[in-house]
């Protein structure tokens, strides 16, 4: 006997199927359905993918290097614009009937040769030092960045002359040819010693610009980019410098240190800051010549000034592995 046939069979017999053509369109749409995949941790709104900024920003924060480093340069700004919230006294000030004496009430860093206040020059001179070393750097990134990037996206003879003036600026001593300019360019302000940092330290962010540059512009997105009809100054500040700048921050973040050091070199041999400017450097060449009877006079400034430089070179290098893909 025939078995009977259920609805399902009599479809497959050649009935015609009540969902019609819309049928088959609905069964690969929920086949395509069950074939995506759930979205992941990156793929939601929660946690989306960071740029390399951010990606910086969230290793830095998580960086005890950068914390520290971060808090001194922070006090010895706050101290820099606002001396007087710590040390009420006078740095110019003086009395010698307490020269080179030790720490006392009220005095805890003792006084020097002249009977100054150790501790009050000590915290003004953070003004001096911090000054010469922002201004400096923001001076050089600028000048450097500026004519290394336009040499190494334009080319040519500008790049060949430029590389022939960074070569010669190379070739000069830093200390001889600070004695030389601020020998025939004197003053009692920051601003000759700002000058001469920028003239003699362009050239090495040029370098670092110019080869960021020249590695920024193959990239692909560039290439895509030109070939829409994007202009060069377009490319150079929408594409070109947003991705070649970290290494220009990285360089001129650890050489603010230097400058630093750099200025209380010069006014240690009497060609940078001068009285009645309060500098560590000034401070230092005072107290050479009483190290053995009264090293506290060397002691302070001479510590500030290790200090400041050592949390800008920890700030450099902090904010140099953040920035290295190399190293995730």
């Amino acid at each position: 006997m025939p078995e009977p046939k259920n609805p399902q069979n009599a479809r497959d017999d050649g009935a015609i199927s009540p969902a019609g053509a819309g049928g088959a369109t609905d069964l690969a749409m929920a086949e395509a359905t069950s074939l995506e995949q759930p979205p992941g941790p990156g793929a939601g709104g929660g946690d989306r993918a960071r740029s390399l900024w951010s990606d910086a920003w969230h290793d830095l924060r998580r960086n005890p290097v950068f914390i520290v480093s971060g808090l001194i340069i922070a006090f010895l700004v706050f101290i820099s614009l606002w001396p007087s919230a710590i040390a009420s006294g006078d740095p110019l000030a003086c009395d010698l009937g307490k020269a080179q004496q030790g720490s006392g009430p009220g005095h805890p860093f003792g006084f020097n040769g002249q009977g100054c206040d150790v501790y009050t020059r000590t915290v003004y001179g953070a003004r001096a030092s911090v000054t010469v070393g922002v201004c400096a750097t923001i001076g050089v990134a600028l000048l450097g960045s500026v004519l290394g990037g336009l040499a190494g996206f334009f080319g040519g003879w500008f790049d060949s002359v430029l590389s022939r003036i960074t070569d010669v600026f190379f070739a000069i001593p830093v200390v001889l040819g600070g004695l030389v300019f601020l020998s025939v360019v004197p003053g009692t302000t920051v601003w000759p010693v700002i000058t001469f940092i920028v003239l003699l330290g362009w050239p090495q962010i040029a370098r670092i610009a110019r080869g960021s540059v020249i590695m920024a512009k193959q990239n692909d997105y560039v290439q895509a980019a030109r070939a829409l009809g994007a202009g060069n100054s377009r490319m150079l500040l929408r594409h070109i410098a947003p991705n070649a700048i970290a290494p220009v921050i990285v360089v001129a973040t650890i050489a603010l240190g230097t400058y630093i050091a750099l200025e209380a070199t010069l006014s240690y041999l009497g060609v940078g800051l001068k009285a009645p400017t309060v500098s560590w450097g000034i401070d230092i060449s005072s107290a050479s010549a009483y190290v053995r009877n009264a090293p506290h006079m060397l002691l302070w400034p001479a510590g500030a000034l290790a200090i400041t430089v050592l949390a800008f070179i920890m700030l450099g290098d902090a904010v140099r592995d953040a920035l290295d893909p190399k190293l995730r």
